[in-house]
C-alpha cells in the first residue's frame, strides 16, 4: 500500500468517526492513531525513546 493510499484510508477513517461520534470520538481516533504510529516506528527499528525522554545511552 502505498503512502498516498495510507493516507486516504486514515483521512476516511478520521471522518467516518467525526461523522458517527463526533467531536470526542474524532479526537479519541487521533489520539490511538497517534499512539499507534509511535508504536509501530519503535517496532520498525525507526523511533529511539531516548530522543523523546531526552535522555542519551552512554
Amino acid at each position: 500500500m502505498s503512502r498516498t493510499q495510507m493516507g486516504l484510508l486514515i483521512g476516511v477513517l478520521l471522518g467516518l468517526a467525526a461523522a458517527v461520534g463526533g467531536f470526542g470520538a474524532f479526537a479519541a481516533t487521533v489520539v490511538f492513531g497517534a499512539i499507534g504510529l509511535l508504536v509501530g516506528r519503535y517496532l520498525d527499528g525507526k523511533l529511539d525513546l531516548s530522543q523523546l525522554v531526552g535522555r542519551d545511552r552512554g
